[in-house]
Formats: structure tokens, sequence, C-alpha cells
């Protein structure tokens, strides 16, 4: 276990400060074989997993080359999703919070570009956004890339197997030559060892294993199940929980749009989570699925990328992927913060040796389990969530605080705090989670009533 301490390196004051706040104690692996190379000007290739400590390992050093009193771009990160540049930009933000003056932007889609646009006018320091989205900005020439001297691009992989190959070419060609640039992937195929080759100068490549402990405290389950019948045995499943939270995930997004179109018609609270979803539906999906009003989410990988979920109680392998560590990643997702979590998985008779190899990779047994007696089992009929979730045409931006959205619905509407859920609130739209027994009164009260003496536009999430 490394125990390299912070204040070994050339961190700035601020910086350190913050590191002691957050109380990281030591360094992680990544952030200890990255950290002397980047604070050195290096380039760099690291392959760690979700959650090893990367941001940190590529934060420190962008923050301590920003220069706060030039108002103008330095640094840039690239993310495959709006999702992970939105949590990008927060650990950021909180690295960053003893620089005064420290501005850094989200440009990522489905969002308006106007408001980014008026922010780059403005001035900002650090941009943080997704290919698509800044492609956009440089073909309107309204990002000033002189001054940018350090690039990241973060889950380089994904953003390859998303299609985005071309704009991330794009921008990395926009640039200014003489900067720093980091690839951050989980793996590294063929594709981005090419990349590093055309676009990095002597990168410095560190590596850092996925560890079998990465694997929490999880009840993991095998029923093995002809292609055919593995439908109805999801639905057995998922009635013989039907008070859980639930990710079910597919391998190809046909799979999961036609899976969640087929469990929606038979009762069961349900989102699908591919990559055809525009970003406003995929922002209604999770946020929905965070407020308890959707109960089973069909994903993908690629899709999934990036989710952090608090309270997700089971893991369903509707497909098993072609790799241990992606199974990994995705049982990961239940079990947090002391609760022991339930991943089961569907295995064709063909598939024995994917489990075993999943179990050698892990150090862990997946206890098989019969099919038949889980279909024979009586169970209740599926449940509906017992949430709705609204959408309000107001956030952050718009001064809109949580306790103004509930002041509104306990105040004027007259419901009750426990029939409300939990308010999310972003820049321009917040989220708010109410019982679905006077769902229908409050969007009624808040569409005739005021927010803050404002009036707002309110609606479903569909």
């Amino acid at each position: 276990m490394n125990t390299t301490p912070f204040d070994t390196l050339a961190v700035p004051p601020p910086l350190l400060q913050v590191v002691g706040e957050l109380g990281y104690t030591a360094m992680t692996p990544i952030q200890a074989a990255s950290l002397p190379v980047l604070f050195a000007g290096g380039d760099l290739v690291g392959q760690s997993r979700t959650g090893s400590g990367k941001t940190v390992a590529f934060g420190l050093p962008l923050l301590a080359q920003i220069d706060l009193s030039l108002r103008r771009p330095q640094a840039l990160v690239v993310c495959p999703t709006r999702e992970l540049s939105t949590q990008v930009a927060l650990a950021l933000r909180t690295l960053g919070r003893r620089l005064p003056g420290l501005r850094i932007l989200v440009a990522s889609g489905g969002q308006p570009g106007g408001p980014q646009r008026r922010a780059l006018e403005e001035g900002v320091h650090l941009i943080v956004g997704t290919p698509g989205r800044l492609v956009d900005h440089l073909d309107r020439d309204t990002i000033d890339v002189r001054g940018i001297g350090y690039v990241v691009l973060d889950e380089a992989d994904r953003m390859l197997d998303m299609g985005f190959q071309e704009d991330m070419e794009r921008i990395l060609s926009t640039l200014p030559t003489d900067r720093q640039t980091l690839f951050f992937s989980a793996t590294f195929p063929r594709s981005i060892a090419d990349m590093s080759l055309r676009w990095q100068r002597t990168p410095a490549h560190v590596t850092i294993p996925d560890e079998p402990e990465a694997v929490p405290d999880i009840e993991q389950r095998a029923y093995t199940v002809e292609p055919e019948g593995k439908t109805e045995l999801l639905r057995s499943v998922l009635r013989q929980h039907p008070d859980a939270s639930a990710i079910v995930f597919c391998n190809f997004k046909a799979t999961a749009h036609a899976l969640a179109a087929e469990l929606t018609r038979d009762g069961f609270s349900t989102g699908a989570l591919h990559g055809d979803l525009d970003q406003r539906d995929r922002d209604h999906v999770m946020a929905r699925l965070r407020n308890k009003s959707t109960r089973v989410l069909v994903a993908t990988d690629v899709a999934a990328r990036g989710l952090d979920i608090d309270g997700l109680d089971l893991i369903v392998n509707y497909e098993l992927p072609s790799q241990a560590e992606v199974y990994v990643h995705r049982i990961g997702r239940t079990g947090r913060a002391g609760k022991r979590g339930l991943a089961i998985s569907f295995a064709t008779p063909k598939e024995g040796s994917k489990l075993a190899r999943i179990e050698g990779f892990t150090g862990l047994g997946i206890e098989r389990a019969s099919a038949d007696d889980l279909v024979a089992t009586p169970a209740p009929a599926a449940v509906e969530a017992t949430m709705e979730t609204l959408v309000i045409s107001g956030g952050r931006k718009d001064k809109l605080r949580a306790g103004d959205i509930l002041g509104a619905l306990t105040g004027e509407a007259g419901l009750q705090a426990s029939d409300i859920g939990k308010i999310e609130i972003h820049d321009r739209f917040a989220y708010v989670a109410v019982a679905q027994s006077v769902a229908r009164e409050a969007l009624q009260q808040l569409t005739d009533g005021r927010i803050k003496g404002r009036k707002f536009r309110v609606e479903r999430a569909r």
C-alpha cells in the first residue's frame, strides 16, 4: 500500500491545504505514479479503473499551472459524456476552492450553447467538455485555444468506443503543439497506442492493475438458462425483489431498448439507457432512477460508464460481458455504504467457462442456482415505483434552491413534507420527486402557482 504524502511534491500551498481538508493523507497508486511526471511537465498515458483517484492525479498539476490573472482557457479536459464532464468539473472545483476567482466551464451537449458562449466571452480558466460540443465551439471560433497548455482525454477508450475519434483528432490538431497531453483509459487498445504515438511526446506509461479487493460485499449468484428463457427469468427475479432498485446490463443497445419496452408492457417501472438517447432523455432517465420513480434501469456498458448511483440493491447481468474486468465494474455499483449487495447473472449452458474466468479474476465464488426453482416460486406482481419525478424549468442560475421548491410544495400547494423526495438543482433546471398519490396535484399546483415569486414551466420526467 502506498504511503507517500502529497507534501513531498511541489503542490502549491492552497491546493495542499484542500488536499488535507478532504482527508487525503497519502497518494493512491495512480497518483503516486503520475504526479511526479506531470509536475515535471511530461506527457502521460494512465491506465487504471474508475475510482482509483485519477481526477486528483491530473487535477492537481492542472490547477497548479493556472494563472488566475489571465481570464482565458489554459487547460482542457475532454470526457465521453455530460455526466462525467459534470463530475470531473465538480471534483476540480472542489480541489480548486481556495484558488480565488477560478472559473471552470462545462461545455457539453444536451444543453443550450448560448450560455456557454457567453461564459467564454467573459473569460474562463478551464474547460471540461464532451467531444461533439467542443468541436462545435471550435467550428464557431468561440474558444481561444492559444493559451491552452494542458489537455486531458479522460476515459479515452470509451470515447473511441462511442465513435468520437474524428472529434478527438480535430480537437488535438487545433490546440497548441507546445502542451502537456494526458490520456487516461481503463484499457489500452491499439487505437489508443496509435493516438498516443501521433499526439504525445515520449509519454510515460502508468498502469495500475485492477485488484480483486475492488469487489465490495456482494452476494453473487448465477442462473443457467437458455437464451429464449432469459426474459421470463428476469421477470421472476424482479418480482422476487419488488422494492429493489436495479440495473439490468445488456451487451447491445438494441437488446436494452427491446427489453426495457417489454418490461414496461409487463407493468415494471423501467427506464432504458443506451446510445440512441438524446441528452435530455438521458437526464430524465437518470433523475427518475435516483429519485426512486423508476425501479429498473436497462443499460449498456458504454451508456452506463461513469454512473455513480447511491442505494442500488440489485445488479442483473442479463448478458455476461466478455471481459471479467467489465463484470467487476458492473457489480461494483451495488453493495456500497456498508450495505450488502446482490448481483445475479444469466449464463447460457455454453457460458460456464466465462463464469469460471470471472471467478478466477475476482478470487470469489459465484453461487450456482436453478432457474426452474425461481420461476416456479410464487412471487408478488410487478410493483410500480411509489414516486414520480417532476422537471422544473429553473435552476441554480435562476437562484433556485431546494428549500424554495420544498416551500412551494408544502406552503401554497399544501403537500406534506413526507410526500416529497429528493430534489436536484442543476444550472437551468431542477428535479423533484413526489409521491405517486399526489403527483397530479403537485404538478397542477406548481404549474398554476409560483416558486420564489416566479412562474416556471413544470412537467413530468418521462
